[in-house]
């Protein structure tokens, strides 16, 4: 009897347009996470009397409010994908991030895949392949859930 080991087939993977409401539902809620970073420091500011915090935030700079950004984009997505294996936009689109073998991506597949994403027009790969860089360099693929377990199911079932 030969021993067949499940792998993730393109039949499962998430659509370009799935992936772009992720994109998209993920940019807005970190953009969301700063807003109420920022604005919790100058409230805390407020209540101590401390003009400090307020007028650190109030004066950061372009380039100084992006990288808070990226600060927050990383924790946002190594927090989420690492417990949850999604993140609110993956779960908004029925989506979820694996191994090609159908497991949980591990430590290092998740850090590999954050950095990844750190990576200037990294979001723009989506356009040439068929797997963003960050996919194809921390080797995880995003699935639609439902189709996933039900496939996974069926095999275990063999």
């Amino acid at each position: 009897m030969e021993n067949i080991k499940f792998t993730v087939t393109d039949d499962l993977l998430a659509s370009k347009g799935q992936r772009l409401l992720n994109f998209v539902i993920d940019l807005f809620i970190i953009y969301v996470i700063e807003i109420s970073i920022g604005t919790t420091i100058i409230l805390i500011g407020d209540l101590t009397k401390s003009d400090t915090a307020s007028n650190w935030v109030s004066s950061l700079s372009v380039v100084e409010s992006f990288f808070f950004g990226l600060v927050i984009l990383f924790f946002y997505y190594l927090i989420t994908e690492m417990y949850f294996s999604r993140t609110f936009g993956k779960y908004f689109t029925k989506t979820m991030v694996v191994k090609h073998e159908g497991s949980r991506p591990n430590m290092k597949s998740i850090i590999v895949r954050t950095i990844s994403r750190l990576i200037p027009f990294e979001p723009f790969s989506f356009l040439t392949a068929e797997r963003g860089w960050h996919d194809t360099l921390s080797v995880t693929y995003v699935v639609k859930k439902h189709n996933f377990i039900a496939k996974k199911k069926l095999f275990s079932e063999e």
